[in-house]
């Protein structure tokens, strides 16, 4: 089974989220939503920036570990290589 690595923010260049999940589309419902207590609730981190797939779930949990540690200019580069604009991905998923 595979897994998604996103990231969640609530602006452009906002603050910044790294997670991973097996369903993309219901887990950024629940961070859009507030239905998650925690870090995203709390700051409001309720736009999908980026995600990749990832085949297999212990890669994805890997890969997740590794982001997290990144400098944020890192996390940036990241996001505006792939959605320079910085729209909320949500939407091409539903």
């Amino acid at each position: 089974m595979g897994g998604y690595v996103y990231l969640m923010t609530n602006r452009p260049n906002g603050t910044l989220y790294c997670g991973v999940t097996n369903d993309i589309a219901r887990r950024a419902y629940e961070h859009r939503e507030g239905l998650v207590p925690g870090f995203t609730k709390r700051y409001g981190l309720n736009r999908l920036v980026w995600f990749e797939f990832i085949d297999d779930i212990r890669d994805a949990i890997q890969r997740e570990t590794a982001i997290k540690r990144w400098p944020r200019a890192w996390k940036i580069r990241l996001i505006q290589k792939e959605n320079p604009d910085w729209t909320d991905l949500y939407e091409t998923l539903v």
